[in-house]
């Protein structure tokens, strides 16, 4: 028993060491910073005590980050969870080359986010243009990530697609788990589709559905690789996200105590949203 004791510390103790010296020991500095006006650079700062938590909430690129990151958030996990589980409902079909088509469904989940969105960055710009030319179509003729009213939506498009296979898979896993029993009960009484899906697919779902809408919905408060590979934050400051603006006036910008009071901000409201998320989402699984 003692061995087993021993064995189990030495491989915890280290990985534990790691992630207090790479995640948690970062995390308290940068709480340490937000109450100091160091600019990530001088040798030297002073104690502001709460000016930069009270500035933040008077900073209007900090409201305009955070009213583009709800909406990006927010329809993303709509679109992301939707798609996802027609794809998966389809994929769970006796349909021929099954396992193909899932792992096609799959494929882009292992891109990278940064070549997946330099990739439709290239597309954007250069030939879904001349389609849009060809079609006679204003809108479609244009590079929307170079317009400030329709460039949200490119990077909607790319995290939509991108987003969707990871999904997939979650809502693949759980349709496995749902008994044959009961579809063939609700056959023998006559039930159509649509009420199967209703009174059995999607309450028998209803866990991996919290957890979809979670994961979904903290991937797109912490929306950045997309931003860096497709807009840069702009036109202007059109798509600029929360993260990205904590990165760029944090390290580039000389506002590291400032960016990091934001970041502490950010991560309390990350944290009452997943939460009450979870508490809804879980309350309605029990009225399932």
């Amino acid at each position: 028993m003692a061995k087993r004791r021993v064995a189990f510390y030495l491989m915890t103790i280290p990985a534990l060491l790691l992630f207090f010296a790479f995640h948690t020991f970062p995390a308290i500095q940068g709480i340490y910073y937000s109450f100091t006006n160091w600019d990530g650079f001088s040798d030297s700062f002073d104690y502001v005590g709460f000016k930069n938590f009270v500035n933040i909430f008077q900073d209007e690129n900090v409201l305009n980050s955070y009213l583009f990151t709800f909406k990006y958030a927010i329809i993303t996990t709509i679109l992301i969870n939707v798609i996802s589980l027609l794809i998966a409902l389809g994929l769970n079909a006796k349909i021929k080359a099954k396992n193909f088509f899932r792992g096609v469904y799959f494929l882009p989940n292992i891109l990278s986010v940064l070549i997946v969105g330099f990739i439709f960055n290239y597309l954007f710009a250069n030939v879904f243009p001349i389609w849009g030319a060809k079609l006679g179509s204003e809108f479609l003729s244009q590079n929307i990530l170079g317009n400030s009213d329709w460039a949200w939506i490119g990077i909607v498009i790319v995290a939509v697609w991108q987003g969707i296979a990871y999904n997939t898979i979650l809502y693949l896993a759980g349709l496995q788990t749902i008994p044959h029993d009961l579809y063939e009960a609700s056959n023998l009484d006559g039930a159509s589709r649509w009420r199967e899906f209703w009174s059995i697919t999607f309450p028998m779902l209803a866990s991996f559905f919290t957890i979809n809408m979670v994961l979904a919905m903290k991937g797109g408060l912490m929306v950045f690789d997309q931003i860096v590979a497709l807009t840069g934050g702009g036109p202007g400051r059109s798509t600029q996200s929360i993260a990205h603006l904590i990165y760029t006036g944090g390290f580039q910008g000389g506002e590291f105590a400032y960016q990091s009071a934001n970041a502490v901000i950010y991560f309390i409201v990350i944290v009452v949203i997943s939460a009450l998320q979870l508490k809804f989402l879980q309350k309605r699984e029990m009225d399932l």
